[in-house]
């Protein structure tokens, strides 16, 4: 029977993800903030960022003489109101003497996969789709990139051709707490977003190899970082649009202006809306992938999260629907798993992975859920046999997981559930 005092942990996946859990067992329920720093429209809120822009003069004068805008904007995987943002970026092109048919709309996609015209109307709305030209990047194609040479610190910049041949570039995106970067937005629109497998694998390689996700996630000034805003102002982004959402999907506040000083601005934001205090490191967190939904890849960003909240003996309980399977264009997770890092690493010491970006990813989840510690997977879009190759326990749903959870850590173990887990940052200490 269950007791009145339950707690009805629920994510709202469909059928397969809930679960009753006692409340004595209950540590701390995190999710970001649903709350409006202006208390105005979304509209508004935009318009107002691009009327004083940071560090920078109003976009309008900046482009007046120019005769190819290029603007890079976030794909499918991202929450960025970008259907909002564009038609009040395009008057403000316009308002400086731009002609619509001198922009272009790159999209800024990474090692993801193309979006399809649907998802493209979705993301950018028909409007945008129906008067200007939306390119998809193609990361593994090398005939559309080119070499810039190094940064400083030797970081190969293979970046799309398409930057070298606009007068004006753009970036919109949204700034969110990040494992590889310390927060997500700025020039990381670039890189990855519109960059090439060298300059994408050794960046993310610096995350993995050197950096705990303690170490990294929420942290403005990190070298990763300076990775990404080298290559970002040698490709030529001049201007950034990026918002924070709160918690409700409304926007909490927008940054725009330097690709740097306001970046920088939108991180202090971004951590008052997604960064939740934790009363202690909890046996067992229960964690979902929102919004990083679509495929294991993304879904991983719930176990960067949960990794913050977790004791180093704890069991990680990862709930998502991965409606497209591990990772499409990454099929070498799926064959190597996440079960042995440490093998991952001496592959690439060897010279036997060169893939630095598969490399990364498999350090980034391997560590976390491997050696003292334990991790469940509840999902209905990767099979069972796979779900155990890549080092996870199998569960048919969150209720038998935690029932396992509970057999595996006692009856007594404290339970931390994150929502939107695939951007809210547990703070402890």
């Amino acid at each position: 029977m269950r007791e009145l005092t339950d707690y009805h942990c629920y994510f709202g996946y469909g059928g397969w993800d809930d679960a009753m859990i006692p409340q004595k067992n209950i540590l701390d329920i995190l999710e970001p903030a649903s709350v409006n720093a202006h208390n105005t429209t979304d509209y508004d809120i935009v318009r107002e960022s691009l009327l004083n822009p940071i560090h920078s003069p109003r976009l309008a004068s900046m482009v007046k003489g120019c005769s190819k805008i290029l603007i890079l904007a976030d794909d499918y995987t991202r929450l960025t109101p970008a259907h909002l943002i564009l038609p009040l970026l395009l008057e403000e092109l316009v308002a400086g003497g731009i002609t619509i048919n001198s922009i272009t709309i790159l999209v800024a996609s990474g090692t993801h996969r193309c979006m399809d015209d649907q998802e493209k109307r979705k993301k950018y709305g028909d409007q945008i789709v129906n008067s200007i030209p939306v390119v998809d990047h193609v990361w593994h194609n090398p005939d559309s990139l080119q070499s810039l040479g190094k940064t400083a610190q030797g970081t190969e910049i293979e970046i799309n051709k398409k930057l070298l041949e606009a007068d004006f570039v753009i970036g919109i995106g949204h700034i969110v707490p990040h494992r590889v970067a310390g927060f997500s937005g700025g020039a990381k629109i670039v890189q990855p977003g519109v960059c090439g497998a060298k300059t994408t694998g050794q960046t993310h390689w610096l995350s993995a190899k050197y950096f705990s996700g303690k170490q990294i996630i929420g942290v403005t000034d990190n070298p990763v970082r300076e990775e990404i805003n080298e290559v970002g102002l040698k490709a030529g982004l001049q201007f950034i649009i990026n918002t924070v959402q709160a918690g409700d999907g409304h926007i909490h506040s927008c940054f725009s202006g330097d690709p740097i000083v306001a970046h920088n601005e939108g991180c202090k934001a971004s951590l008052l809306v997604y960064g939740a205090p934790v009363s202690g490191l909890a046996d067992i967190v229960i964690v979902d992938s929102f919004p990083a939904n679509v495929n294991m890849w993304q879904a991983s960003k719930g176990v960067y999260s949960a990794d913050l909240a977790l004791e180093e003996d704890g069991l990680l309980i990862l709930v998502t629907p991965c409606p497209e399977g591990v990772a499409h264009e990454h099929p070498e997770i799926e064959h190597f798993g996440y079960a042995d890092p440490d093998s991952i690493e001496r592959m690439v010491d060897c010279d036997q992975l060169d893939d630095l970006t598969i490399a990364a990813h498999i350090l980034h989840v391997g560590r976390v859920i491997t050696g003292k510690r334990k991790a469940i997977l509840v999902t209905p879009g990767i099979p069972q046999s796979v779900v155990e190759h890549l080092g996870f326990i199998w569960a048919a749903n969150l209720e038998e997981a935690v029932g396992i959870g509970f057999k595996l850590k006692g009856k007594h173990a404290s339970v931390s559930i994150l929502r939107h887990g695939g951007e809210v940052m547990p703070i402890y200490g």
